[in-house]
């Protein structure tokens, strides 16, 4: 027997991805632990995301200027184009401090079992910016997975009329992991993009 205004906390956090019932709940009790003024920060924080946070108008990135702070950054490489699903995974390229180019946001991957298909990704997007005739390559940075390997495959396919080279990711075995514990398709992936040492 939970008191309506809490049972109503736990069933709005239970709606996060990757949260499920206990996660919530006891997000749930440690907010009720701690002072009002944290609440009132958290809250003030969402607040403030859904009311000051857009999509960038040249990549689909995530910001509160226009263009994002990547676009307008003249250090960065503007014939290097990396192509992601969604804007979570632009922290993961920077964190490799590897990346120097730009980035376009697909907004999704093509999924026809959830009804989502070329139309439904932005895909043209990437296509409007490689006509624009300054980018030299674009990487397909989407994930290792069926929808991710559709996507990119779908891209690659639309800019085979432009003189631009289209590289993928590799994927394979992870630093430090042992090669008993690979999966064939991860096995297979490393093989295919082995280089020369």
């Amino acid at each position: 027997m939970t008191a309506p205004p809490l049972a109503n906390l736990i069933n709005e956090l239970s709606r996060l991805p990757g949260i499920g019932a206990k996660s919530a709940s006891r997000l749930a009790y440690h907010l009720l632990k701690r002072p009002a003024a944290e609440a009132e920060a958290l809250a003030h924080a969402i607040l403030e995301v859904k009311e000051k946070i857009r999509r960038c108008g040249v990549c689909n990135n995530m910001t509160d200027v226009e263009p994002c702070s990547i676009c307008s950054d003249a250090r960065r490489d503007p014939a290097l184009l990396c192509v992601v699903e969604e804007a979570f995974n632009i922290p993961t390229v920077e964190a490799t401090r590897d990346f120097r180019g730009l980035y376009h946001v697909l907004l999704g991957s093509l999924s026809p079992l959830k009804g989502i298909g070329p139309d439904d990704i932005d895909v043209g997007g990437v296509v409007r910016r490689v006509k624009e005739g300054t980018i030299r390559e674009v990487i397909l940075a989407t994930n290792p997975n069926v929808e991710g390997e559709a996507t990119a495959l779908w891209v690659a396919q639309q800019l085979r009329p432009f003189d631009v080279r289209v590289t993928r990711l590799a994927f394979g075995l992870p630093v430090g992991g042992d090669l008993e514990y690979a999966d064939q398709v991860t096995m297979s992936k490393a093989l295919e993009g082995r280089r020369e040492i």
